[in-house]
């Protein structure tokens, strides 16, 4: 299998009126990639700009930031003639991987912007470069530029960033200097596509933390009475676990509890609540083993949720 480490340059309206009359938010303009064999070996590399057909001023903030100008996309190709050469360059055995996980998503929303054949028609496994190099060098959390990855690791600066070509040559670097291959067991979902019906939902583990993400749901309430989105199980053993603290929102998106296995210990499970393309809810939930500043930090969240209730019911009655 390959690794397509490919970077995206768009464009945006350049005024407020553009921005209202066109379904697309960003317009790719360039698309820079390079093809890494299981050995880390570069062979192959793809770059080609693209002529604009939705926005036909340059946004002055991208212009400044990716030093290009209209003048020089005259004479491109359309995006759909180089989204087509890009993908029958990547070949049939390839995982993409990115610099953060926004490119992925926008190279999907200009093929459906042009109808073109979706890359997938299911949720799309990747390689979030960026998510993997905080696990390789630093908290697992934190999210670094591309530039300062690049100086971490002293890999040598000979072209400018914030180029398509530029950018996936860099990632491309940085994926080779990490060595621990264990790493690479942490891959990213890119869920502009959600799981279409109950078998596609993805449940993993991973190595220390637990993912779900589910299939679509007509809206919040239906979502959290799934038994599926609720359900506290342990992750590791699949025992029954005793409610701590209970399922509770804090702002109607985000759902935490707090569960205690008898073999595991405690459990710290968080709900996210999205919404697909189509306005839809779908769930993305995790659960990993909690230590006391975790257990104290939801029993926070829970009491500051039942301190705003208090206040609120104060202000009516005053």
């Amino acid at each position: 299998m390959n690794y397509i480490v490919f970077d995206l340059e768009w464009n945006q309206a350049a005024d407020l009126k553009t921005r209202r009359e066109n379904s697309l938010l960003f317009e790719i303009i360039e698309i820079g990639a390079v093809k890494l064999n299981e050995k880390n070996e570069l062979i192959g590399h793809f770059h080609e700009l693209i002529k604009p057909q939705v926005f036909h001023a340059m946004n002055q903030v991208t212009g400044e930031l990716i030093h290009l100008k209209m003048e020089q996309l005259e004479n491109c190709r359309s995006f759909p003639e180089v989204a087509d050469d890009f993908l029958a360059w990547c070949g049939s055995d390839y995982i993409f991987c990115t610099w953060g996980n926004l490119d992925l998503t926008e190279l999907q929303k200009n093929m459906d912007y042009y109808n073109m054949t979706p890359v997938s028609e299911k949720t799309i496994w990747f390689y979030d470069v960026q998510k993997l190099f905080s696990i390789a060098y630093e908290d697992r959390t934190i999210r670094r530029t591309l530039q300062y990855a690049v100086e971490y690791l002293d890999i040598e600066k000979n072209v400018a960033f914030h180029r398509a070509y530029a950018d996936a040559y860099y990632t491309a670097e940085v994926i080779k200097r990490i060595t621990d291959k264990s790493i690479f067991d942490n891959f990213s979902f890119d869920t502009y596509r959600v799981p279409r019906n109950k078998s596609e939902e993805i449940k993993i583990q991973f190595a220390d933390y637990f993912k779900y993400i589910s299939r679509k749901f007509p809206d919040k309430l239906a979502a959290m009475a799934d038994r599926d989105v609720i359900n506290t199980k342990c992750y590791l053993c699949g025992a029954r676990t005793k409610r701590k603290i209970p399922w509770f929102t804090t702002n109607g998106k985000h759902y935490y509890t707090i569960v205690v296995c008898m073999k595991h210990g405690p459990i710290k499970g968080k709900i996210r609540l999205r919404r697909a393309e189509d306005t839809m809810i779908y769930v993305v939930k995790t659960m990993k083993r909690a230590n006391p500043e975790m257990e104290a930090d939801i029993q926070n969240k829970k009491n500051q949720v039942r301190n705003n209730r208090k206040e609120r019911r104060r202000g009516k009655h005053s």
